[in-house]
Order: structure tokens, then sequence, then C-alpha cells
């Protein structure tokens, strides 16, 4: 049988969540950047003994919490997402067994087997997000198809959205007569795209 992605998709609000970091190194600071570039309103709290220097200008200029201390599964409480990024794999498989007694969503960076959740490529346009995952198997695809979207979304996709949103609120009729008339009027966008390229 063919391996597939059987990951379900989210997008959390994480301003309205509280989110771990336990651990100060270049792990730490990458995920901490990655979260803040997608999401620069998260509630994030990173606990370690030692932090990187970037790590510490990151959490100043985003009003990040620092804990200097080793890690405790106190440091768990209210917490709704965890990120173990140390480079000691027993604290972070510890972080990983702590979390699954408290139903806490778990991420411990690059080792799969211990993670309940992936932070895959994101390509932002206003309001258009768009996240890859490639199941854990390869950070690098997941870069490059990053890469690729951004080329391929067109700049002015948030002005469509925000139109359609618009014109959502003017159609009359049901759930279904409203989807209906949305998916009508926005087919084109695949079309045009297709005799563009046909014509290149």
């Amino acid at each position: 049988m063919e391996e597939r992605n059987n990951l379900y998709p989210v997008f959390l609000k994480v301003r309205n969540l509280e989110v771990l970091i336990v651990g100060g190194g270049n792990v730490a600071e990458e995920k901490l950047t990655f979260l803040l570039k997608s999401s620069p309103d998260a509630n994030v709290t990173i606990v370690s003994p030692m932090y990187r220097e970037g790590t510490i200008a990151l959490a100043n200029k985003f009003g990040i919490k620092m804990i200097t201390k080793k890690y405790h599964r106190r440091f768990l409480k209210k917490k709704h997402v965890v990120i173990a990024t140390t480079d000691i794999p027993a604290v972070n498989v510890q972080v990983y067994k702590d979390c699954r007694k408290r139903s806490k969503l778990v991420n411990v960076a690059d080792n799969p087997p211990y993670c309940d959740f992936y932070m895959g490529g994101i390509v932002t346009k206003g309001n258009v997000k768009v996240a890859i995952s490639t199941n854990g198997k390869s950070p690098t695809t997941s870069k490059r198809l990053r890469q690729f979207f951004e080329e391929v979304i067109p700049e002015n996709i948030d002005d469509l959205v925000k139109n359609l949103n618009e014109y959502r609120k003017t159609i009359k009729g049901d759930f279904e007569e409203k989807v209906e008339t949305l998916n009508e009027f926005t087919k084109g966008l695949i079309g045009k795209k297709e005799v563009e390229h046909d014509q290149d």
C-alpha cells in the first residue's frame, strides 16, 4: 500500500494559546523565528539555562517571556503547545512524556516519533496562508515548495479575497446557493492561468 500523509492541517490562533519552547540554542531560535514570522502576536514563553544573543534580541523585540532555568514539568502549567529543542535527547524525551501525561500538544524538534504536530513550510500573502507538510520526511522539499508557491501566488491575491468577501455578503439565498454562486464566480481563476501558460 502506498504511503500517504495522514496529518490533519489546522491553523491555530496562537495569540489565544500559550506556547512553551524548551531550549535556548540554535534550534530554539529557529523555531521561535519561524513561529513569530507567521504569527507575530503569538504568546510564547522560553525556558533554558542559557540563551543565544539572537534569541534574546528576538524575545525582547516581541515581548517573549524568558525563564533562565533548567526545564521542569511545572513550566507546562497552563501551556497548550510545547516545542522541545534542547541538545540533550533525554530532556526532550522527558518533555514529551510530561506533555503526554497532561494532554499537551508537543513537538520534539527533529524527532518525528515524539511529535504530535510538525512545523511545515508556510506561504503568507495578506489573508491567504498556505501550509506545506512532507509528513516530517523532508524539510528541504517543504522549503522548495514554499519558494515555488511564493512565486506562483500573485501579490494581489489579498485584494481578490477581500473583494470576494464583500461580494459574498451581497449574495441572496441559502448556504448552498451562495457556495454555488461563488464556485461559479471563481472557477475562472484556474482557467485563466491555464490559458496564460498556453500562450507562453
